[in-house]
């Protein structure tokens, strides 16, 4: 077999992978980056950016049958669901390619194939489950991610029972969808598919929808979702899923009540396990716990020179974890002076409508956490900007330590709130308190002022409402 020799090695292309690669030789190293599939990993290709396409093209349907709020009468509205299908793919495959031109502009060596660890600082890589040749660095960085976990009894069949890949190349609009999982990824899902028409059902294990956000804007999106027309259940259970020729019939119990449900198409959206098999793991000092590699706050797991960042290496599992892990990572390995990764410090963005997003302390966690609490409020009703744009329903909230005005946790549901969301990611970032915050001076008129009225709220200084 050849053999080749790098200073740094990623094994998966993803938005952790190349952008550590990237990284490495900005910094002057010998890097390649080992890829199976897709270059820009699930994330690109189907993940983030084509369900992103495709919610576009839901909020612009929605808009179209709501034209008169804004004088505007259009009659026979329609879509080609192909074409909304083919335009997601489209804008995945033009990030993908250009993932492919960034990585050769910085000298990085793409190599295809599934790579696996064979003794010290070396990889196996195979092509067609044959072994193609023999790569060899002082450090390797295992940025494999993670895939779709399958419920026992519900796992996806490709037709009636869709994973996250189904649903985002469908070849016929479901008139009924029953949703398992009110994450992220099950909400984006029930969202795109009922405002594209599709009646819709979500099950949640937990007692709320979007379980990781504050309880106040999980009830508030669970409110606005009920007033789209969809049907949510909490603290319920999947008991048992029957196909039919077209069509599935799901046993829901909650409450001590079992009821079935029958629909179109099921989407499972239950989580994620760690892709930690078939890496030659085996007889390393690599620990894996519960699907994912265990590392230090610097990326490094219990193998020398074996790194892990991104899905494999655990929550959140987001696509800007796994690139900032890839650069503390790299910066690490050349001696630059890093700062770890501080969790609570990475923003959540949901891109359902209204749009959901937070960083930081829920108002519980912070109070669990042993802070005595200072809480602002804010409501686009009260703000100008969103008015005129026809988004008066959705909320700021803000959570500040009593004692120190450290800013502890920000939570946001509505208009364009996954794009506001950084200026609290910043001012945490800064270690920033409500007095730097209350000196900010926000355009008038947007929608980010009422980020400014929340943080007023918290002291009682709240302007405009």
């Amino acid at each position: 077999m050849a053999e080749q020799s790098f200073d740094l090695i990623v094994v998966g292309g993803g938005p952790g992978g190349y952008v550590a690669a990237i990284r490495a030789a900005q910094l002057g190293m010998k890097a390649a980056v080992v890829e199976r599939e897709n270059l820009g990993g699930i994330c690109l290709n189907w993940g983030c950016i084509p369900t992103k396409a495709l919610l576009r093209s839901s909020e612009i349907n929605h808009l179209l049958h709501n034209l008169g709020q804004f004088g505007f009468a259009a009659d026979n509205i329609r879509f080609d669901l192909a074409a909304v299908v083919k335009r997601s793919r489209g804008v995945a495959k033009q990030l993908s390619s250009g993932v492919a031109h960034l990585l050769k502009k910085n000298k990085v060596a793409v190599i295809d194939g599934h790579a696996k660890l064979a003794g010290k600082h070396t990889l196996v890589v195979s092509k067609d489950g044959k072994p193609d040749q023999t790569l060899k660095a002082p450090h390797i960085i295992l940025a494999t991610g993670a895939r779709a976990r399958q419920l026992p009894g519900i796992e996806a069949d490709g037709k009636l029972i869709w994973s996250y890949r189904e649903a985002m190349v469908p070849d016929m609009m479901p008139k009924s969808l029953l949703v398992i999982g009110s994450g992220a990824i099950g909400i984006e899902f029930a969202s795109f598919y009922r405002n594209m028409g599709a009646e819709v059902t979500v099950v949640e294990v937990m007692d709320r929808v979007l379980p990781v956000e504050d309880a106040e804007i999980s009830a508030f999106a669970r409110k606005s979702f009920e007033k789209q027309g969809m049907k949510i259940i909490t603290s319920a259970a999947v008991k048992a899923v029957k196909k039919g020729a077209a069509n599935v019939t799901v046993t829901v119990e909650s409450g001590g009540k079992a009821q079935d449900i029958v629909v179109d198409r099921v989407i499972s959206a239950v989580g994620i396990v760690g892709n930690v098999e078939n890496l030659g793991l085996e007889g390393t000092g690599v620990k894996v716990d519960r699907t994912h590699v265990v590392i230090d706050e610097y990326c490094r797991t219990g193998e020398p020179g074996v790194y892990a960042i991104g899905d494999i290496a655990g929550p959140p599992w987001l696509a800007h974890k796994a690139s900032h892990e890839g650069v503390i990572c790299v910066e690490k390995i050349a001696g630059l002076p890093v700062h770890p990764l501080d969790t609570k410090n990475i923003p959540g963005c949901t891109y359902c409508m209204p749009q959901v997003a937070s960083v930081g302390y829920t108002e519980a966690a912070a109070k669990a956490a042993g802070h005595e609490v200072k809480v602002g409020k804010f409501p686009f009703i009260g703000n100008g900007k969103a008015i005129a744009m026809g988004e008066p329903e959705g909320m700021i909230k803000t959570v500040f330590d009593a004692k120190t005005g450290e800013l502890l946790g920000a939570h946001m549901i509505g208009a364009e709130v996954t794009e506001m969301i950084q200026g609290y990611t910043i001012a945490r970032t800064l270690e920033s308190t409500e007095a730097e915050l209350m000196h900010t001076v926000f355009p008038h008129p947007t929608i980010s002022e009422a980020m400014h009225e929340s943080v007023l709220d918290a002291y009682g200084r709240a302007i405009h409402f």
